[in-house]
């Protein structure tokens, strides 16, 4: 791809990478500085982010993805774009853009791609982030409500054609499940794509909502009887040469066989997925609510797939894909496609005996007891992501050992945190 750096309405590009824990890091570089950055890259201190380097370590470099660059909507004097990270002149294995890359490389080695297209609700919350933005937002049942939705017309407007103007084809906005939440969908894309659309996607929501005087929030359970906001994934794999889909099936009403095989390794390995698309400790708070004002989590508890059933942890509606319900916002938009991407080449490689389809009603305290729950909480599922050895192997070792040394910190410091409830439950026995 040519990029020219020096049009005359760009005045700065925005270097920017996603760290481990999903925060976006960025250096502003003016346009007359970036030539000489595009081969050598943007130095950064990586021990400044979460990263799993220290203060001794060398600069950080951030070479810059032409493929995935931006011209801000909102601010079209700034080009955003996709950093690959480098450490001593060698790739930085444990980051997450280098992590989903190198099994994108697996896959098309095998003649496949991978397309994947990402539901990512937020809530939009007055300015303190403490309530949600419309004091008239509260009906027990707001899901797809039109007065809610068009009090936020010129939020949800705004994003949304910004979204046609950048190519990427939304084709609906609603308010969703909670008060205050909404959900933009656009088209499904290869894999990269998609994780880099998906990183640039809670900038673009975040920033038009500070705009208009709002905080949007894209947190797992900002608020304790409301739906969470979840991260659906819809994923399928394509030929590399004739662009057929390779989940898609004469012979039945789901997926082909190869689609049941990499379906295989999301349900084989779904306990240390978890660890990857439910990463704070928050996370557990959504899939293990009890219920919520509207009646329903809308979270997965259970480890099982069905047909169009939306209680599952994978739903598929149709011939040729599957719907993965088990992300919740705080997910790495890296991270996300390389552990689905990790876990469906093992299930390719291994054929693992897939579950019978499920039909029952899933919901939270219905029909539980002999089923295969998903881990309660972050520490459990960081054990169990610890033990899967070949999840591990493949995903990436030196990936694995970083983001397991920082998340235990993380488990370990939240279980020290001092509450009041263990007063008020502790303080007269």
């Amino acid at each position: 791809m040519t990029v020219s750096y020096k049009t005359p309405q760009i005045k700065y590009w925005l270097f920017s990478y996603c760290d481990l824990f999903g925060y976006q890091r960025s250096k502003l570089v003016p346009v007359s500085a970036v030539e000489s950055m595009i081969q050598s890259g943007a130095g950064f201190a990586g021990f400044a982010s979460w990263l799993d380097l220290s203060p001794a370590d060398g600069d950080l470099m951030a070479i810059p993805d032409l493929d995935s660059a931006i011209i801000l909507p909102w601010k079209k004097e700034v080009k955003w774009v996709a950093c690959d990270l480098f450490l001593d002149d060698k790739p930085l294995k444990q980051s997450p853009r280098y992590v989903l890359k190198k099994l994108i490389s697996q896959l098309n080695e095998i003649g496949y791609e991978m397309k994947t297209g990402v539901e990512a609700e937020f809530f939009l919350l007055d300015e303190t982030g403490k309530d949600i933005s419309d004091n008239d937002d509260r009906s027990n049942k707001p899901c797809y409500d039109q007065m809610c939705l068009m009090r936020r017309y010129e939020v949800i407007s705004e994003i949304c054609d910004y979204l046609n103007e950048l190519g990427w084809e939304p084709y609906q906005n609603d308010h969703e499940d909670a008060n205050g939440q909404f959900e933009i969908n656009w088209k499904y894309d290869l894999s990269l794509r998609t994780a880099d659309k998906h990183n640039f996607f809670k900038f673009l929501v975040k920033s038009v909502a500070q705009k208009h005087g709002f905080k949007a929030t894209f947190m797992p359970k900002p608020f304790e009887k409301l739906t969470g906001n979840g991260c659906h994934s819809h994923i399928s794999c394509w030929d590399i040469k004739s662009g057929k889909s390779l989940f898609k099936s004469e012979n039945s009403d789901y997926l082909s066989a190869l689609g049941f095989d990499f379906l295989s390794g999301i349900m084989h390995h779904a306990e240390s997925l978890s660890a990857l698309l439910n990463p704070t400790v928050n996370s557990y708070r959504r899939t293990q609510a009890k219920t919520t004002l509207s009646g329903s989590t809308w979270a997965p508890r259970t480890i099982s797939w069905s047909n169009n059933n939306r209680t599952h942890m994978v739903r598929i509606p149709e011939n040729g894909r599957f719907e993965l319900r088990l992300a919740d916002g705080s997910v790495n938009p890296y991270l996300l496609q390389a552990a689905i991407l990790a876990a469906g080449l093992l299930g390719i490689e291994n054929k693992y005996t897939l579950p019978n389809i499920s039909f029952t009603n899933n919901s939270i305290g219905e029909n539980l007891n002999d089923k295969r729950l998903l881990p309660a909480n972050l520490g459990e599922a960081l054990k169990v992501f610890d033990e899967d050895l070949v999840f591990r192997k493949k995903i990436g070792e030196d990936f694995v050992a970083s983001y397991l040394k920082l998340k235990e910190k993380e488990w370990q410091d939240y279980l020290s945190f001092f509450s009041d409830w263990e007063v008020k439950n502790t303080l007269d026995i």
